[in-house]
């Protein structure tokens, strides 16, 4: 997130994106060490999963946040 002014700010959406397929690509790799029985390295990808997931969801909702408070100014 960047802040172009004082007062106001700007979310790369882009960014929340990415996150997003981090997510899925650490998810799957969770999927598949569990099958082959590697438990320890499926622990590892699902935490990483769960982490790009929630970065995600706080630049979703930062973003919300901001247009919410864009809305109730005007």
């Amino acid at each position: 997130m960047s802040i172009p002014e004082a007062g106001t700010s700007q979310v790369d959406i882009g960014e929340a994106a990415r996150q997003l397929q981090l997510a899925t690509h650490d998810a799957r790799v969770a999927f598949d060490c569990i099958n082959l029985g590697e438990l320890d390295r499926a622990h590892t990808h699902a935490i990483t999963a769960r982490a790009a997931a929630d970065a995600a969801e706080n630049i979703l909702r930062t973003a919300l946040g901001d247009r919410l408070s864009a809305y109730d100014e005007s």
